[in-house]
C-alpha cells in the first residue's frame, strides 16, 4: 500500500506539472475590473480622514452564476448570489433549523394544506409590495420548471387558494414530509409577477426580488453588482455594495485573498489550507457541509449500461488514496450517496475498495476484455480535473482509455443534463438536510436530466422506496426506506462515491459577521468590516 501510494503521489506531482505547462490552453481566467458604479470607500465624513470606511464587499468564488432566474438553475454559484437577492417563505438557519421568512406563520390545516400568513408592507426591489399572488404566481410558475421538479414538483398547482393579499393556502397532491423546508431552498424565492413579465426571457439577468440587497449589473464571465436595498423590512445589510467575481482559478483565488482583492474567498484548495491559516492577515473558516462529490456514469449509454463495467470501474479506482491526495485531508471519503451529516444517511454501506485483479474479473465477465474509449468530463475545478486524471492513468490497469474533458460550467451543465457525456465529476448538496433532497432528484427516475438525475439512472424498487419515504409522516418508516435506498444505489453503482465535503472559506482579518451555511449558500447581509 505505501508503494502504491508512493507511485500515485508522484503521478499527482507529474500531473500538476503538466497542468502548469498547459493550463493556459484549457482554462480562462478573467481579469475582474474594479466595480466602476459602486465606489469602493467612503469618507466617514466631510471632514479630512486619513481612515476611510470601506463600503464594498468583495467576494470571490469558483464560477460564474448561470442565471439569477431560480428556476431556471439549481447551480451552487448562481443560488450564492441569488441567496441575496431573494427570500423565501421559510429561512433555515446554519443550525438548519426552520424559522420564518417572509411568512410570519404557518399552520397545517390537513395532511395535504398548509396556511402561509405573509409578512406586511415587505417591498420588492422595483417597490412593488409583497401579495399573496406573488406567492401564488412564483409556485405555478416553478412547477414549469424542469430545473428545480424536486423540490416543487409534490405541490398540486390546482390548489393553491390565495384567501387574501397576506394569507395563502397551498396544498401537496399527497402528504409530503419535507414540505417546509422545501420552502426555504433558494429556488423558492418568492418572485414579482409585474418585474418577471416585463423582463421576460431577460429575467435571468435582470433578477427582482425582496431581499436585503438589490440586482446592479452583471459583466458575464466576471462580476455582479450588487447594492443594498434601503426599503428592505428588515434588519439593514451592514454594507452598502456587494461585488461577487469570478475566480474559476483557485490559486489565484487565495492570492486575490492575500492581496486584499476579495474579502472573502469561498472554496479554498486544500493545498492552500495551511497558506490562508498561517497569514495573520486571513482567517479561515472550516465547516462540514451537506455536501458530497462524486464520479458518475451515463448509465443509459454502452458500456454503462451494464452493471458489470460500473461494478468493475468502483474497484479499479483507489479513491481512498485519490481522496487523500487530492482533498489533502479537507472533507472525508465517501461510502454512499448522503454525507454523514444528513439524517437517515446509511453509513454502514460497504466501500467496494481497490481490487485490480477483481476488476478485471468483471470487465471480462462484461464482454469488456480488451477495454474501451470513454470520456472523462469535468468542469473547471481543480480538485475534479485532479481525480480526472489520476482516474484516467488509473483506468489503464484495465484496458480503458480515458480522455478528461474540461468543459466550461454553463455548457456542463446543459450537456450532462441532454445526456452527451460518458463519465463526469460533479457534487450535490443536500440542501434541506433531509434526504429526499439528496436521494429523490438524483437517483428517481422521473427526475434525469436537468433536474438532478445526471446519469440517468432508473429502479423501480428505489423509485418504489423514495415516493412511500415522500409521503410518510412516520420517521421510522421514511429512515428505514430511505437506508435501503442507498444500499440498492451502492450495489447498482451509477456512481463511484467520492468524498463528503466541508465549507472551506477565507476571510480578510477586517471582515466580521460572516459564518457559513451548510448549503453553502452564505449570507452576507451581517458581514461588515472593523
Amino acid at each position: 500500500m505505501k508503494k502504491r501510494f508512493l507511485v500515485l503521489l508522484s503521478l499527482m506531482l507529474i500531473f500538476s506539472l503538466v497542468a502548469v505547462g498547459c493550463g493556459s490552453n484549457e482554462i480562462e481566467t478573467p481579469v475582474a475590473e474594479e466595480p466602476s458604479e459602486t465606489p469602493s470607500e467612503t469618507p466617514v465624513d466631510s471632514e479630512p480622514s486619513t481612515e476611510p470606511v470601506k463600503d464594498t464587499l468583495v467576494v470571490g468564488q469558483g464560477a460564474d452564476a448561470k442565471s439569477l432566474d431560480p428556476h431556471a438553475t439549481n447551480d451552487q454559484p448562481s443560488s450564492r448570489v441569488s441567496k441575496q437577492i431573494y427570500e423565501t417563505l421559510v429561512n433555515q438557519n446554519e443550525a438548519m433549523e426552520l424559522e420564518p421568512g417572509l411568512a410570519e406563520s404557518w399552520t397545517q390545516i390537513d395532511e395535504l394544506t398548509y396556511e402561509f400568513k405573509l409578512k406586511q408592507g415587505v417591498l420588492f426591489h422595483n417597490g412593488e409590495e409583497l401579495k399573496a399572488s406573488d406567492v401564488k404566481f412564483t409556485i405555478l410558475r416553478a412547477l414549469e420548471s424542469s430545473h428545480i421538479g424536486h423540490i416543487v414538483g409534490p405541490i398540486d398547482g390546482e390548489k393553491i387558494e390565495v384567501i387574501d393579499d397576506y394569507t395563502i393556502r397551498i396544498s401537496t397532491k399527497d402528504p409530503f414530509a419535507p414540505l417546509i423546508a422545501h420552502f426555504a431552498h433558494t429556488a423558492m424565492g418568492i418572485l414579482n409577477e409585474k418585474a418577471v413579465t416585463e423582463a421576460g426571457e431577460d429575467y435571468g439577468q435582470n433578477p427582482v426580488g425582496t431581499g436585503p440587497f438589490k440586482f446592479v449589473s452583471w459583466v458575464n464571465g466576471d462580476k455582479i453588482d450588487l447594492e443594498r436595498f434601503e426599503e428592505y423590512h428588515g434588519e439593514p445589510a451592514k454594507v452598502k455594495y456587494v461585488t461577487i467575481r469570478n475566480l474559476s482559478d483557485n490559486t489565484t483565488r487565495t492570492i486575490e485573498l492575500e492581496s486584499g482583492g476579495v474579502d472573502i474567498a469561498y472554496d479554498i484548495q486544500p493545498s492552500d489550507v495551511a497558506r490562508v491559516e498561517e497569514n495573520s492577515e486571513l482567517t479561515l473558516l472550516r465547516d462540514m457541509n451537506l455536501s458530497t462529490a462524486y464520479v458518475g456514469f451515463n448509465t443509459e449509454k454502452a458500456p454503462y449500461d451494464n452493471l458489470l463495467v460500473r461494478q468493475a470501474i468502483n474497484y479499479a479506482l483507489d479513491m481512498d488514496t485519490i481522496v487523500d491526495v487530492v482533498y489533502e485531508g479537507v472533507g472525508a471519503p465517501s461510502n454512499g450517496p448522503l454525507g454523514p451529516n444528513v439524517w437517515a444517511s446509511n453509513q454502514d454501506l460497504e466501500q467496494y475498495g481497490f481490487n485490480i485483479e477483481k476488476a478485471k474479473e468483471l470487465m471480462k465477465e462484461a464482454g469488456y476484455e480488451n477495454g474501451f474509449k470513454t470520456t472523462i468530463w469535468t468542469n473547471d475545478n481543480q480538485q475534479r480535473m485532479d481525480i480526472a486524471e489520476i482516474a484516467q492513468n488509473q483506468l489503464k490497469e484495465i484496458g480503458i482509455e480515458a480522455e478528461v474533458k474540461v468543459v466550461e460550467w454553463g455548457a456542463y451543465l446543459d450537456g450532462t443534463a441532454n445526456g452527451e457525456h460518458d463519465m463526469f465529476i460533479l457534487g450535490w448538496v443536500t440542501v434541506t438536510g433531509d434526504p429526499d433532497y439528496g436521494l429523490y432528484a438524483l437517483f428517481h427516475s422521473s427526475q434525469m436530466g436537468a433536474a438532478g438525475n445526471r446519469t440517468f439512472y432508473s429502479n423501480d424498487r428505489v423509485d418504489e422506496l423514495l415516493d412511500e419515504a415522500r409521503v410518510s409522516a412516520d420517521p421510522a418508516v421514511r429512515e428505514a426506506a430511505y437506508k435501503e435506498a442507498q444500499k440498492i444505489i451502492r450495489d447498482e453503482a451509477p456512481w463511484i462515491f467520492t468524498w463528503s465535503g466541508e465549507n472551506v472559506s477565507g476571510t480578510r482579518a477586517n471582515v466580521k459577521g460572516f459564518s457559513q451555511h451548510p448549503a453553502g449558500h452564505h449570507k452576507l447581509s451581517g458581514v461588515y468590516f472593523e
